[in-house]
């Protein structure tokens, strides 16, 4: 077996992030009011949402601050009155329901029960963990790393050092790491000095200059990367 430890980012690797976005958007406007508010400003709040968790890659905002400043920006923009604090609070409620798994998910955890399986991801801890108690994954993971508890996010080699020392793991060439950003999961690995496999089912064309060692388009061929016994 090639990697005998896997860690695996979160959100639309695992889990289907625009999906559990969509449910807690659309119920947490509906809630203030605004039932077609989640609709209406998506656009805008997508475009003030990846800026902001492009500065906390960067280590430029705390995950504490962006939870609320995606919110007051939003709202500066369009002139809503709302509190910023509160619908934060609501939204981030909605957001812990949104266990909504990728396909092949379950069933690829499921076969590398031979493999140490951890979470390394860069998100909110009480949403992240909500989302996995409530999926068929809770029981899979050895640890579960969340950016916010450790104060750096990925692609910052801070966070796969606690990673390495939660799982006590010396050597790099048997973990690979599993993720859909370019910039935070295979970056970081990267600059780590760890094997990395970037999860693309869309088939996005990679210009940020970060070479994987693998490419995916369904999970399901992670299993024979994972087993191979021939180097890359």
């Amino acid at each position: 077996m090639k990697y005998e430890v896997v860690l695996f980012d979160i959100d639309d690797t695992l889990f289907d992030f625009k999906k559990a976005e969509g449910h807690a958007l659309h119920h947490t406007f509906t809630q203030f009011g605004l039932p077609h508010g989640a609709t209406e400003y998506k656009a805008s709040y997508d475009e003030i949402n990846n800026v902001l968790w492009r500065e906390a890659e960067e280590g430029h905002i705390t995950t504490a601050q962006l939870r609320v400043e995606r919110f007051k920006r939003l709202f500066a923009v369009h002139k809503l009155d709302f509190n910023s604090d509160d619908f934060s609070a609501v939204y981030l409620h909605y957001l812990g329901e949104g266990a909504f798994l990728i396909d092949g998910a379950a069933e690829l955890c499921g076969m590398l029960s031979d493999c140490r399986l951890a979470i390394i991801t860069n998100g909110i801890k009480e949403v992240q963990t909500s989302r996995l108690q409530l999926s068929p994954l809770r029981h899979m993971f050895e640890q579960v790393v969340i950016s916010e508890e450790v104060g750096c996010q990925k692609p910052q080699a801070g966070i796969f050092d606690h990673a390495f020392t939660k799982l006590a793991i010396s050597d790099k060439s048997k973990v690979l790491m599993v993720g859909d950003s370019l910039t935070s999961d295979i970056q970081g690995g990267h600059q780590y000095g760890i094997d990395t496999c970037w999860f693309n089912p869309g088939g996005k064309t990679n210009t940020s200059g970060v070479q994987p060692t693998y490419e995916i388009k369904n999970l399901m061929e992670l299993k024979d990367i994972i087993h191979s016994k021939t180097t890359c």
